[in-house]
C-alpha cells in the first residue's frame, strides 16, 4: 500500500485506507489488536483513527472509555514507531469529559496523550457538536491553544452540522487560528445523505479532506448480512448492520456489489471500498478489522479502479 494522499492543507501525508480503531478493546482483544495493527503497517498503512470513548457504550463487556487509545498507546510504544504512524483521535464524547467546552477540551486532550503514550496528537478531532449553544469561537480558540502549545498538529471535526462547521472555518480564517483540515462524517453506499449536499460543499469549496466513516456500513456492505439470517452479538445493536437487510434499498445495494465483485474477482468490501475513495473530495475512508485476515480485502481497494458504469450503478442502486 504505497499510495500516500495530501490530508487537506495539514502537510501530513496518510495512507489511502484509514484504519478504524473502534473494534479495539472491544471485538478485538489487545493481542489481536496489536496483530491487526501490525499487518497494516507492514502493507504500508500509516493512519490509524480512535477515539476517546471508544469503547464507552458497551459496558456490560468490560469496556471502559479510552480503551482503544490505550492499546493503540501500548502498541506504538513497544514497536518504537511513533513518527511512522498519523494518530488520529477524539474530544467530545467521553463520559467524564463530555461536550466541547474550552476547559473540557484541553483536560480530555491530556488524558488521551497519556492514554496514547505520545507527546503529540497528529489530527484531533471534535467528535460531536451536540450543544450548539458553545460559541464555534471558544471551541476553535482552544483547540488553537492546543496546536500552538505543540501538543496537536491539525483539528478536524466529525458529527458537525453545514452552518456550524462553516462558521468555524470562517472564524479560523478571520482570526488567523488553527482550521479544521478534515471533516469526518458518515458516509457510505447505503448513507449518502449524511455528507453529500452542504457538507461535501463546504468540504469541497474550502480545501477540506473527507474521511468518512463506517465505510462499510458496519459490515453490512461485506456481504455477510441477508435478509432472513439472524443477526447475533454487537451487530444486532439498532442502526447497525443488521437492518438494513430489511430494507429494498438495502437489497438493491448488496445485488450490485456482489455483480461488480464477481464481475472483478474482488470482495465485496473491496468494492464498496473502492466506489467511496472514488467519491469526489473523499482522502482516506475508515475501515475497521478485528482480525488479520480482513485486511487484504480493504487494501485492495487502492488497486481496484471502476469504470464508468460501474460506479454509476452503484450509485444508482443506493439512490
Amino acid at each position: 500500500m504505497s499510495e500516500l494522499r495530501a490530508l487537506g492543507s495539514s502537510g501530513l501525508q496518510v495512507s489511502s485506507f484509514c484504519l478504524g480503531g473502534n473494534v479495539f478493546g472491544w471485538t478485538a482483544d489487545e493481542k489481536q489488536s496489536g496483530a491487526v495493527l501490525d499487518a497494516y503497517v507492514a502493507a504500508g498503512g500509516n493512519f490509524v483513527d480512535t477515539s476517546d470513548s471508544y469503547m464507552n457504550y458497551f459496558p456490560e463487556q468490560g469496556n471502559e472509555p479510552g480503551q482503544s487509545e490505550t492499546i493503540i498507546g501500548n502498541w506504538l510504544a513497544a514497536r518504537g514507531n511513533r513518527d511512522e504512524v498519523v494518530v488520529a483521535t477524539k474530544v467530545g464524547d467521553h463520559p467524564q469529559y463530555l461536550g466541547l467546552a474550552p476547559a473540557t477540551i484541553k483536560a480530555a486532550a491530556e488524558e488521551s496523550l497519556r492514554r496514547l503514550r505520545t507527546d503529540h496528537i497528529d489530527l484531533y478531532y471534535t467528535h460531536f457538536d451536540r450543544d450548539e449553544s458553545i460559541p464555534v469561537e471558544d471551541i476553535i480558540t482552544a483547540l488553537h491553544e492546543l496546536v500552538k502549545a505543540g501538543k496537536v498538529r491539525a483539528i478536524a471535526t466529525s458529527n458537525i452540522s453545514p452552518e456550524r462547521l462553516a462558521a468555524s472555518l470562517a472564524f479560523s480564517d478571520r482570526e488567523g487560528l488553527a482550521r479544521y483540515v478534515a471533516l469526518q462524517p458518515q458516509y457510505n453506499l447505503i448513507s449518502r445523505d449524511t455528507y453529500e449536499g452542504p457538507r461535501r460543499d463546504i468540504v469541497q469549496r474550502e480545501g477540506l479532506a473527507c474521511v468518512p466513516y463506517f465505510a462499510l456500513a458496519s459490515g453490512f456492505l461485506t456481504g455477510k448480512y441477508r435478509p432472513g439470517v439472524p443477526v447475533e452479538g454487537v451487530r444486532n445493536i439498532p442502526g447497525m448492520a443488521g437492518g438494513y437487510a430489511d430494507t429494498d434499498r438495502g437489497m438493491k445495494v448488496l445485488q450490485t456489489l456482489e455483480h461488480v465483485a464477481t464481475q472483478r474477482g474482488v470482495e465485496m468490501a473491496t468494492v464498496a471500498m473502492a466506489w467511496l475513495a472514488q467519491q469526489p473530495t473523499v482522502t482516506a475512508p475508515i475501515a475497521s478489522a478485528r482480525r488479520v485476515e480482513q485486511l487484504p480485502a480493504l487494501f485492495a481497494m487502492q488497486d481496484l479502479d471502476l469504470s464508468a458504469a460501474e460506479l454509476e450503478a452503484l450509485t444508482a442502486a443506493s439512490s
